[in-house]
């Protein structure tokens, strides 16, 4: 199973980098820097709210009747007349669904590190997210995963699983809830932002590494 950040490295993450490029009127490096970021952050938050059995069923659902990944199927036709309202508000939901309250920090906080303002990430990330569920529901699939339970064990591959070796993802994964308070987003935005003493010079070098040492 692929990991989100070898996925966005791939034929298929250039692809939608340069789509979401397009649809946001964004530079590309600054895409790829914003998704590179907020993918794996997301996919931690998910994993926190996938912690519950509620989360679990939840998560299950939505990927079994609406994020099966067939999104990915024509990402060509997605892009080539511009993300339509309906993907959008979509993404929009999924944002508010994993982030609640939290979802202006992170935004901020990744906007600050990539260089680009808030609203900027929050375009972005409103177009990724649909297909961020994508990517992950044809993971499930294809894990033949269908047990709720089980969920967290695709979202931790897909993160990077624990493995230092796999990459920045599971790095990341890591240090999400530096502190143990449960509050991932104020640690990821602490961190990212400077903020937070715990552990930050790995994430600071870690995110300096994914952003070519900036």
């Amino acid at each position: 199973m692929s990991s989100i950040l070898d996925l966005l490295n791939s034929d298929l993450g250039k692809q939608v980098i340069s789509g979401v490029s397009a649809q946001t009127g964004q530079p590309t490096d600054k895409t790829n820097n914003v998704l590179n970021m907020a993918m794996p952050v997301l996919l931690g938050a998910m994993k926190r709210n996938a912690s519950s059995p509620q989360g679990a069923q939840g998560l299950m659902n939505a990927l079994s009747n609406k994020h099966d990944g067939s999104i990915l199927n024509n990402l060509g036709g997605l892009f080539a007349g511009g993300v339509d309202d309906d993907v959008q508000k979509d993404g929009d939901n999924i944002l508010g669904h994993i982030l609640g309250p939290k979802r202006p920090v992170m935004e901020n906080a990744i906007g600050q590190q990539a260089g680009v303002d808030s609203s900027t990430v929050s375009q972005i990330l409103k177009v990724a997210a649909p297909i961020l569920m994508g990517m992950l529901g044809k993971q499930t699939r294809e894990a033949g995963v269908n047990n709720p339970n089980a969920i967290t064990g695709v979202l931790e591959n897909f993160l990077g699983g624990s493995n230092p070796q796999t990459g920045n993802s599971s790095l990341l994964e890591s240090i999400l809830d530096a502190d143990g308070d449960g509050s991932v987003i104020d640690d990821v935005a602490g961190m990212l932002l400077g903020g937070s003493k715990k552990k930050s010079g790995g994430l600071g070098g870690m995110l300096g590494g994914m952003l070519g040492g900036k």
